[in-house]
């Protein structure tokens, strides 16, 4: 008996330290975690996964992510170009038009899509210990996915309407990157504030159809109202959209940098952009460790 009792009492090493150990703040694995890779893995794993149920299931399966804003891009195309006659006169407006709704539709559908997805997480969040920064990555993950399949067509819609591919084709990465780490800035500031204002939700609603209209989306920049060409310039989309539509569309129109009258206006913009991106660093880590106390 002392012998088995002996071998079933733990070595010292294993015994607590003291319970009155001063306990230590880990900020790290609760956002990313501590291996970087696993995390990478994980948001690349889940939005997978997310991508594939979103059509489980379905009669056209991946083709919905091109039906969807070919409807629209129909719709638009007939009332921009028969009633209101706003393409009339630009270099290749259906496929201008094809291009930017495919674009912001990854835009808006991710950041909306991202608003709500920690809190539809809440029992993940709450019971185990989850990197939150994967939940809205993830999102915007899946939202690349779907873009890239619609690239592939709209390219093809490019080039049988007769627009001639240009070197400047290559840079469409560089223009891609850029509105992922904006979206992706952007998902995460809302997800994290989501948690604790419920409002979030019905603001950036509202938000995401004034960028929609305040986004040379529908129209091209040249036919904004005078005066209103600042205004818009605001908007860090706006460069970005504009930029793409020469390097990609009709390399005859005016840069972001002429449009907007110099590097120097376009100051705002860059201030814009970088500034939501640290806004989003800064909020999401300060409204981490309570995420699952407010759910």
């Amino acid at each position: 008996m002392t012998s088995a009792t002996t071998r079933a009492t733990p070595p010292p090493a294993a015994l607590p330290r003291s319970s009155h150990a001063p306990l230590q703040d880990i900020s790290g694995p609760a956002a990313v975690g501590e291996d970087r890779r696993r995390f990478l893995d994980l948001v690349y794993l889940v939005a997978v996964t997310d991508f594939k149920r979103s059509y489980f299931g379905t009669a056209l399966g991946y083709v919905w992510s091109l039906v969807r804003p070919l409807l629209l891009f129909g719709v638009l195309l007939f009332v921009f170009t028969r009633i209101f006659r706003i393409g009339s006169g630009v270099d290749n407006y259906p496929v201008l038009l094809l291009f930017n709704i495919v674009v912001f539709g990854f835009f808006s559908e991710s950041t909306s899509a991202a608003v709500m997805s920690i809190v539809a997480q809440e029992g993940i969040i709450r019971k185990t210990y989850f990197p939150r920064l994967a939940i809205p990555l993830a999102i915007v993950l899946t939202g690349l996915f779907n873009l890239g399949l619609n690239l592939v067509a709209v390219t093809i819609f490019i080039l049988a309407y007769g627009v001639d591919p240009t070197w400047t084709w290559l840079l469409l990465p560089v223009f891609v990157a850029a509105l992922t780490i904006f979206t992706a800035a952007v998902s995460a500031l809302l997800a994290a504030l989501y948690v604790r204002f419920r409002d979030v939700a019905i603001i950036w609603t509202v938000l995401a159809t004034v960028l929609f209209y305040a986004t040379p989306v529908l129209y091209p920049f040249e036919k904004a109202p005078a005066g209103f060409e600042q205004l818009l310039m605001i908007n860090p989309l706006t460069p970005l959209f504009q930029e793409a539509r020469v390097w990609i569309i009709d390399p005859s129109a005016p840069t972001a940098v002429s449009a907007a009258g110099g590097w120097l206006q376009l100051v705002p913009a860059i201030a814009v952009y970088l500034g939501t991106c640290a806004l989003a660093v800064w909020v999401f880590r300060r409204e981490m460790p309570r995420m699952a106390e407010e759910l």
